[in-house]
């Protein structure tokens, strides 16, 4: 099932194929010289997210990155491939008091710039193409 978009992301995959999300980092955390995380702001953009929910946090982010996977290689109204941007993100869900984790992940790709202002519609309908106001993520 996933041969045909791990083939077509090989076949594109040179790093200059990558595209790097526009970013300001708002705060760095080092420890020893080697970076633990950094504070970034993204602009507004839009994102093709995915929100999975099976029973282990892993297994539902896999499953998210796969879908989504399917979209950028071909599986879209344009039928065309989209092109990696980095880096993919993915969303922690907590219950409603904020003290423990949820099943619940939500993965997102950021559409290439030339993408933003009509992106391809996924022909999968868990993929829902989203308009996130200005954001701040934390990477390591």
């Amino acid at each position: 099932d996933m041969a045909e978009p791990i083939q077509q992301l090989t076949r594109n995959n040179s790093p200059q194929e990558r595209q790097s999300i526009p970013f300001t980092v708002m705060q760095r955390k080092e420890k020893l010289g080697d970076l633990l995380y950094e504070k970034r702001q993204y602009g507004k953009a839009k994102w093709a997210c995915i929100k999975m929910k099976e029973k282990q946090y892993e297994q539902s982010i896999c499953l998210g990155f796969m879908k989504l996977m399917r979209y950028i290689c071909e599986q879209n109204s344009s039928g065309l491939y989209l092109g990696i941007t980095i880096p993919i993100v993915t969303i922690v869900h907590t219950d409603e008091s904020r003290s423990a984790v949820t099943r619940a992940v939500t993965v997102a790709y950021y559409l290439p710039e030339a993408l933003q202002e009509e992106p391809p519609q996924p022909f999968d309908e868990d993929i829902v193409i989203e308009e996130w106001p200005p954001t701040i993520v934390y990477s390591r």
